[in-house]
């Protein structure tokens, strides 16, 4: 019996009031309401997914953004909202998770084994999540595990170590619905962390109810060389207001999205501004990726998209960009590390089982170094990353510690992908074996910006 199944429910979502507040009690109470719903049946995940497919693989479509909801807007104040950050145990690199850290892990780890992984495959073929998995990412509170108690969130403390480890779990299962449960929660922790007061109390009700809304982040520009902390797209002050004009890629669920945070250049200066799907001059169409296709990637043009002063997300000088950013790189950390692992733990079976000349090929060194050259360069990456997670955790800079994670999982984790699809020979190259859709999830890693953050 599953640890799901043997949950009971009890009181509200199966915990006192006080109880709801800790998160230890959110976890288990996340797991009690997961358990009390016929989902997991339904994901059995072998009929096709309920929601429509998404045909940008056949003809593609384009598209004005989905009607929005109303945003009730809040009192306008200028003063930034909450900023709580985690404080971790002594020393400077600690990777014991807390005892919070390692029950949300758990929770997440059986959702991404029973719910995730099952899924994976056809969610590639049609570029699109399951409705209901999306569904039972919220009923685990996926979309606000970066949101502090305060706002409405799990934790009475955010924390970049406990969002590095879920984006981990969730890649081992499959990175691109990775990406597509955790993007309407990175708005929300983008709001916890940046948002003023007037913002917070307009935007996060919604990302705490029961009706969360899908949103993004949309940094990724279609551009050679593209360097993320100098967007195309621009921002203009026209009196009290903003106009942008750009065009945005690779962004998750963006033709479900009710609400974007866009990056632009202000007075030379990146800036995030908070921009909803039903401001006039926005248009979604499909953008089609090697890789990461069950995020549903698209395309976002702003043409002359006018959003008030206050839709300006942080500072304007170029230090909440870069933050984001920062954050951003660390969570693609985080899920190339998760694929990483789902890649040597799928090799190392296959080449003790799979023989030639009349024993398994891992008893030929070239075969056996490969797969020790993998975990060697796993176990780099998770130090690394878990390292600047660490300090990012612990409210000190990372920005060097993100640059060497990003640096390594780049590299390496392309060349994992690679040397998995070498390994399984035939094999690798055929969708009967999920080696090929990780290779090609890998490959995201050095070229995806914004999307997650942690």
């Amino acid at each position: 019996m599953s640890l799901l199944q043997s949950l009971k429910p009890g009181g509200k979502h199966g915990l006192s009031s006080k109880e709801s507040r800790d998160p230890i009690g959110y976890a288990v109470a996340a797991l009690n309401r997961l358990a009390q719903t016929d989902l997991l049946d339904r994901i059995g995940l072998r009929k096709p997914a309920e929601q429509a497919v998404f045909t940008a693989t056949r003809n593609g479509f384009k598209t004005v953004t989905t009607a929005s909801r109303t945003f009730a807007r809040a009192g306008r104040k200028d003063a930034p909202g909450t900023r709580a950050t985690a404080t971790r145990t002594e020393g400077v690199f600690d990777l014991t998770p807390t005892d919070d850290e390692q029950m949300l892990l758990d929770v997440v780890t059986e959702f991404a084994d029973e719910v995730v992984r099952p899924a994976a495959a056809e969610a590639d073929d049609a570029c699109a999540a399951p409705e209901a998995l999306l569904k039972a990412s919220l009923e685990i509170g996926l979309p606000i595990l970066g949101v502090p108690e305060a706002l409405g969130g799990v934790t009475e403390e955010r924390s970049a170590m406990a969002g590095t480890l879920v984006a981990e779990a969730l890649a081992k299962a499959d990175m691109g619905l990775a990406v597509a449960a955790l993007a309407p929660g990175s708005v929300a922790t983008a709001l916890g962390l940046w948002g003023t007061d007037a913002q917070q109390q307009t935007y996060l009700p919604a990302f705490t109810g029961d009706d969360v809304p899908a949103a993004a982040l949309a940094l990724t520009e279609p551009t050679v060389l593209f360097d993320v902390l100098s967007p195309a797209t621009t921002a203009v002050r026209q009196g009290d207001s903003y106009v942008l004009n750009g065009v945005k890629s690779l962004v998750p669920r963006g033709d479900r999205a009710e609400l974007f945070v866009v990056g632009a250049a202000l007075d030379g200066k990146p800036v995030l501004f908070l921009v909803e799907s039903s401001t006039p001059g926005l248009q979604v169409e499909a953008d089609p990726a090697m890789g990461v296709r069950a995020a549903s990637l698209t395309r976002l043009t702003l043409t002359d998209v006018t959003v008030p002063a206050d839709a300006v997300l942080g500072a304007t000088d170029g230090t909440t960009y870069a933050e984001c950013v920062r954050l951003s790189r660390l969570a693609w950390c985080a899920l190339a590390v998760g694929t990483g692992q789902a890649v040597l733990d799928y090799v190392t079976p296959y080449v003790k089982e799979r023989e030639a000349f009349g024993e398994p090929i891992a008893h030929r060194q070239s075969v056996a170094f490969m797969v020790a050259n993998i975990a060697i360069e796993l176990q780099a990456m998770r130090l690394l990353t878990y390292k600047a997670a660490g300090r990012a955790a612990a409210g000190k800079d990372f920005s060097r510690e993100v640059a060497l994670a990003r640096k390594l999982c780049a590299d390496k984790g392309m060349q994992i992908g690679l040397d998995g699809v070498q390994l399984l020979g035939g094999h690798g190259f055929v969708k009967e074996h999920p080696v090929e859709r990780w290779y090609r999830d890998l490959r995201a890693i050095g070229i995806m910006e914004g999307a997650v953050i942690v």
